[in-house]
């Protein structure tokens, strides 16, 4: 006792809605500048934090009172700044 199953209808896509495509809007172009040169600035190394004179070599720049030995300060314009801890000396004029 098998019962018939009909065929099934095979249907047609259903039809997207209709999307009214925008026009681009054509937007005035800009003069182009020339583009600049970027400075380059001297490379910097151990050579920099030291100092040599005749037999003795001294350092150029303060050592971190947090960090100890090997941690230099950044030389800013008024102040010292320790690129490992943060800790900031201000200069004295």
């Amino acid at each position: 006792m098998s019962k018939k199953v009909p065929p099934k209808k095979e249907e047609a896509p259903a039809e997207a809605p209709k999307v009214e495509e925008k026009k681009e809007e054509v937007k005035p172009q800009k003069a182009e500048k020339p583009k600049r040169e970027k400075k380059k600035r001297p490379e910097k190394g151990v050579h920099a934090m030291y100092k040599i004179e005749g037999d003795k070599v001294s350092r150029t720049r303060p050592i971190c009172e947090r960090c100890g030995p090997g941690f230099f300060m950044g030389d800013h314009k008024g102040r010292y700044t320790c690129g490992h801890c943060g800790f900031t000396r201000y200069k004295t004029h």
